[in-house]
Order: C-alpha cells, then structure tokens, then sequence
C-alpha cells in the first residue's frame, strides 16, 4: 500500500491503540437472534429496550478502559443512544475505548457438491457501509470467516481456504479505504475429532492463505488486527491438551506465519469456558518469540457471568458490570502472562455451541 494512503497513519494508530498492552477487545456485536438465545438462558425477552439496557450497562461500566481497548458493536447498538442522550459510540470514544463495528453477514454455503463448508457474505455495498460508519465515529470493522475441521471428508477444502481468505483480503481492503482497521478473523471452529498436531497442521494452512491474500491485496498490515482461534484439539478429540500445550501450538502457529509488522493478534474464545480462555491466554504470554501483542476479543467469555449477574433487572447492573470488570482485569492481566488463575480450567462451564453461528 503507498505511502500516501489517505488514512495510512490513522489505520496504524487504530490498530496499535487497539494492540495496547495490557488491553484486550469486548465483542459485543452479537445479531439480534444471537443475543435472544443469550437472553433466554437467562429468562429475558429479546426485545429492542432490553438490548438498548444490556449494552448500555457494558459501554457505561466505569474503569472499563482500563482493560478494554475496543468494543465491537452490532448496527443496532452503534446507532443507539444511552440513558443521558449519548451514542453508544460516543460513550466508548469518550474514555479512549475505540468503536468498532460488525460488517459480514454472515457465512453461506455456496460450493456445490461440498456439505457444510461457507463463505461469508456481505461484500456488496460494504465501501458505502464503511464510509458511513466510520462518519457515525466507529474506527475498525470485523469479519468472521468460518472453517472446520472434517478428517473423514478432508475439510477444509483448498477450495473454502483459498474463498475465504480471499472475501477476508477483500472486506480488509475496503475496510481501510475507507480509514476503518480491519479485524481478520478466520475462525477454524473446535468442532471435530482432530487432535492438537492435525490442529496445528490446519492452521498453519489457513493463516498462511489468509496473510498471502492480504498481500495480494496490498492490505496494510500495520493498521490490521488479526482475530484466529486458538489452537486446540477437537472437542470430541479423546485426547485432552493442557494449557501449556495449547499455548506452546497456538504461537508455534503464528511463528511459522504471521508476519511482525502485524501489530496485535486478538484472539476469539470460540467457546471456551471463561476460565479456560484466560488461562490459555495467559500461558501464551509467558512463551518467547511474541512479535506482536497477543490478547483478546472475547465475547462469551467476557459475557456469560455478567448476563447471569445482570438478568434483566435494573438494580443489578453494578453487581452485571463489577462481573465484567473482574473478568476484563483477568483477561488483560493475561496479556501481561500475569494472570494468577486457582489452578482449575472449568470444562464443566465450556461455552461450546456446534457450528456456532451468530
């Protein structure tokens, strides 16, 4: 990308702002049916002011920047105001916290002939789209590319690789012509019977796609935040991995292709218990060989307790946000390989959903 790329130097301060040390992402950007599944575990209806309150109550918590340093936001949410009149954005830029915004549309099986492979929609009008969230103050976008892993069928197939990384180069390189940081996220879901070498192996080849077709579309690594999964064995592999091991495969990963002058890895809990997330985060932190900030952008694993705190009653959003605080702390002590955990990894509170979608 040329030098003279007109929103060169506020795509890298975006990207390193976001990458800030200590600091992590709060993924708030779940659609709306998503959100209604997460409120009727908690016997919540799914309605447009009990979201409005939900999400007033994260983007107001107080001393969240100082372990959050980008929110991502759904469209509703980032067009809607809080109780004193205020954007949800201008709630978050305020105190420092970047807002960032959800673009895809999710992903869509198209290869004919291959089952249960996708590639995400929603390129089609996304420079206007773009164009207008970055007017309304949001200042990096994200998009969720979506594989798995299949031994008996072979997938992921060179073919949803190469599709989707390519739609994720795509979606990178309108996002920042139009000054928004682009998220990658490739997620390789923990659905399978893989083990944590075969794992290793896919995610090697996917992150690798995705990096070349970055280049291939002259997308700035250096104002780019790349989301992955961590690398884990399937969740009906019989052979479990300790954190140690999960964390010594997942950097192994990124050393093999991820290019330093990409400045923040923000990985997705794709499921893991809260616990789990951070502890494995944690173990990474303490690994030489770390070019780049590696850290957060958790949605379940930020949100579960403070939901079950909240549960849909006005007198207990201090108790909803002081439980997002705690878990925001943990997580950005975790990127400083700080985090003291009690020495359990609860899989009895896993927050795995087959084929997750949202």
């Amino acid at each position: 990308m040329a030098a003279t790329h007109p929103f060169r130097d506020e795509l890298i301060a975006t990207a390193s702002t976001i990458g800030t040390p200590g600091k992590g992402i709060l993924a708030a950007d779940e659609s709306t049916g998503t959100i209604g599944k997460r409120f009727a575990n908690i016997n919540v209806e799914n309605n447009a002011e009990n979201r409005r309150a939900y999400r007033e109550l994260l983007v107001t918590t107080e001393g969240l920047e100082e372990h959050i340093s980008g929110v991502i936001l759904f469209d509703e949410t980032a067009r809607d105001t809080v109780s004193d009149g205020r954007t949800m954005i201008e709630c978050l830029t305020s105190r420092g916290i970047v807002a960032g915004i959800k673009v895809d549309k999710g992903p869509r099986n198209v290869f004919s002939g291959i089952e249960g492979e996708t590639v995400t929609q929603g390129l089609d009008n996304l420079d206007v789209r773009a164009a207008e969230y970055y007017a309304m103050g949001c200042r990096f976008a994200k998009w969720r590319a979506v594989l798995k892993i299949d031994v008996a069928s072979g997938a992921p197939s060179a073919l949803a690789i190469h599709e989707n990384a390519v739609t994720l180069a795509r979606y990178a390189q309108i996002c920042q012509q139009n000054g928004l940081a682009p998220i990658v996220e490739p997620e390789i879901l923990m659905d399978g019977t893989h083990d944590l070498a075969t794992a290793v192996a896919v995610n090697v080849k996917v992150q690798a796609a995705v990096i070349e077709a970055l280049h291939e579309h002259n997308v700035l690594l250096e104002g780019c935040i790349l989301k992955p999964n961590m690398v884990v064995p399937g969740q009906d592999c019989p052979t479990r991995a300790s954190p140690q091991d999960i964390a010594k495969a997942t950097i192994t990963t990124l050393r093999r292709t991820i290019p330093p002058a990409l400045p923040s890895i923000n990985f997705l809990s794709g499921g893991l218990s809260e616990e789990q997330a951070t502890v494995y985060l944690n173990e990474m932190n303490k690994l030489p060989g770390r070019p780049w900030t590696v850290a957060f952008s958790y949605g379940r694993a930020l949100q579960k307790s403070v939901l079950e705190a909240w549960s849909g009653s006005a007198d207990n959003v201090p108790a909803a946000q002081a439980a997002l605080l705690e878990r925001a702390k943990a997580n950005g002590l975790a990127t400083l390989g700080q985090y003291e955990s009690d020495g359990t990894v609860a899989e009895d509170s896993s927050l795995f959903e087959s084929n997750y979608v949202y």
